[in-house]
């Protein structure tokens, strides 16, 4: 069993549009889910924003509504560009949007707008991955059904877009270089996580409390776990300028990762501390299935093509790579007891 990492966590119930609180380039990743330009569930947010936004939806002028939407999370994407460290990712879960504004029907594709705005500031623009949430029903489709040419092609994906800023991450020193390899994952968990489409199954953010809003299909917690894992090492700094329930505050902690998480409703902040009960218990069943996965894929290679060449130091079992260190570590209790967590 490997020594734990000690890391920090805050939560800020405050305006993403200042990041007044975080110091310039102190931050390693960025991984977050906005609110959706033109997904009517976000129009009074957008609107008590800038409420020029409501007086061009009532004007049925959709396009420039869009814009000036976009226009608010750009302020964001600022803050990020100067608290991101060179060489460090931002991953964004975004969806693009359709909807009727008067008689016009049109998508609003929020994935290219965002895209444009990180490479005007910059960034460097990766693959995309392509996240296929849910399956259609029948009563999905939209228009005319199946009389040409009227029937809209029903949206099943959402983008998660990553950037990266300046040139490649440098790992020189002795001290670096372990924790990179401390942090490594299995050989085919990157065939799996590095794909540019995923399966996961959105979550309903249900609650209780009438003044916290409602989301179908919110990210699930592997979605920030795996790009954490992919984008970062150990003890490095994950914000979520976004924070909504705390996903993305979860898996940096169950990956010895250090965080930061902004949340502009203060509502949700039960909402976090009742989830973080049973996170130890979460993340204790993700390792272990990562694990006994590793367990089962080394088993079924061995069949097909014969053993895997090397072995892990810390478990004894049989990886693909030499020198892997891959240290897993299981939370005893609660986190509390080696996280410092503030909000």
């Amino acid at each position: 069993m490997s020594k734990k990492i000690f890391t920090s966590h805050r939560i800020e119930f405050s305006d993403s549009r200042s990041l007044s609180t975080i110091e310039d380039k102190s931050v390693d990743l960025v991984v977050t889910s906005p609110p959706y330009p033109m997904i009517e569930m976000w129009d009074s947010l957008f609107c008590s924003l800038n409420p020029e936004i409501g007086n061009l939806l009532e004007q049925f002028n959709g396009t420039w509504a869009f814009e000036l939407m976009n226009q608010e999370l750009d302020k964001v994407w600022d803050e990020l560009d100067r608290v991101v460290k060179d060489g460090g990712f931002v991953c964004i879960n975004i969806g693009d949007a359709t909807r009727k504004i008067g008689e016009q029907f049109q998508l609003y594709s929020n994935h290219s707008r965002i895209t444009s705005k990180f490479i005007n500031l910059g960034f460097q623009p990766l693959p995309v991955i392509l996240w296929r949430k849910t399956t259609n029903a029948p009563n999905k489709f939209m228009g005319s059904g199946m009389l040409p040419a009227g029937a809209y092609v029903t949206l099943e994906h959402e983008y998660i877009l990553i950037f990266r800023k300046g040139g490649k991450r440098e790992f020189r020193n002795a001290d670096d270089k372990k924790i990179r390899n401390q942090s490594a994952f299995f050989w085919e968990e990157r065939n799996r996580w590095f794909s540019d489409s995923w399966d996961l199954k959105g979550i309903k953010q249900a609650t209780n409390d009438e003044n916290v809003r409602e989301r179908n299909d919110a990210y699930p917690f592997e979605l920030p776990y795996r790009l954490i894992n992919m984008y970062s090492v150990k003890g490095d700094t994950v914000l979520d300028p976004f924070l909504g329930t705390g996903t993305t505050t979860f898996a940096a902690i169950a990956s010895e990762r250090n965080s930061i998480g902004i949340e502009y409703d203060r509502n949700f902040s039960s909402k976090i501390l009742s989830s973080l009960k049973d996170l130890c218990k979460t993340a204790n069943c993700l390792i272990t299935k990562r694990l006994e996965d590793h367990i089962v894929f080394c088993e079924e290679y061995r069949r097909d093509k014969g053993p895997l060449k090397y072995k892990n130091r810390c478990f004894g079992f049989p990886v693909g790579v030499r020198n892997f260190l891959c240290k897993l570590v299981y939370s005893a209790g609660v986190f509390n007891a080696t996280n410092n967590i503030t909000a």
